[in-house]
């Protein structure tokens, strides 16, 4: 008898729903938050080594590239935050229907990317 489970799963032609989506955003965001501690980490390290270290940083940092780093590790934060809100308020029955759920996925994307804007025009 032959299986009719599919042999390979193509997850491009899948249509995710947007809570799937938000969900999964949210699971990246947490990785890229943990390289981007790293980061931070090594940054705030530098700065502290001597006073020549952070002014030499404290330019570094003025340049572009650094700065995108920076924005996307806060950008990364502002969604992570949203979206763990998000999941805190369904743990306790709040928007954990499939209309509540589609709703506090969009106000969720909404509000981070309002928070990513704020960080980026913060930074520069």
């Amino acid at each position: 008898m032959k299986s009719q489970r599919p042999v390979n799963l193509e997850l491009t032609k899948f249509s995710f729903p947007l809570a799937a989506i938000v969900s999964i955003l949210h699971r990246i965001s947490g990785i890229f938050l943990f390289a981007g501690t790293a980061v931070l980490l090594w940054l705030l390290d530098a700065s502290l080594a001597s006073e020549e270290r952070f002014l030499a940083l404290q330019e570094t940092l003025t340049q572009p590239l650094w700065q995108i780093v920076i924005w996307a590790v806060l950008a990364a934060l502002a969604y992570h935050v949203m979206a763990g809100v998000r999941h805190l308020l369904m743990d306790v029955g709040i928007g954990d229907s499939l209309k509540g759920g589609r709703r506090s996925a969009l106000l969720t994307l909404v509000l981070a990317v309002i928070l990513m804007i704020l960080a980026g025009v913060w930074l520069w």
